[in-house]
């Protein structure tokens, strides 16, 4: 898939583990996963919005765009 998702990185660099950024975000840890692992079909804006404002960073931060 072209879409890479960088949210581990991201969580890495701002020290946060999954447990707490899915407590905080109101979806379970599975979920998270699937997002992290770029399983994940679509996202949904509100979610994209409150994982920037939690590891204050940029949605270009954890979506990247490559040509396959």
């Amino acid at each position: 898939m072209p879409i890479i998702v960088n949210l581990d990185v991201m969580m890495a660099k701002r020290k946060i583990r999954s447990k707490e950024l899915a407590e905080e975000l109101g979806i379970t840890e599975a979920n998270l996963s699937i997002l992290k692992t770029g399983k994940a079909k679509a996202i949904r804006f509100s979610t994209l919005e409150a994982i920037c404002k939690i590891l204050e960073c940029q949605p270009g931060d954890i979506l990247e765009f490559t040509h396959e």
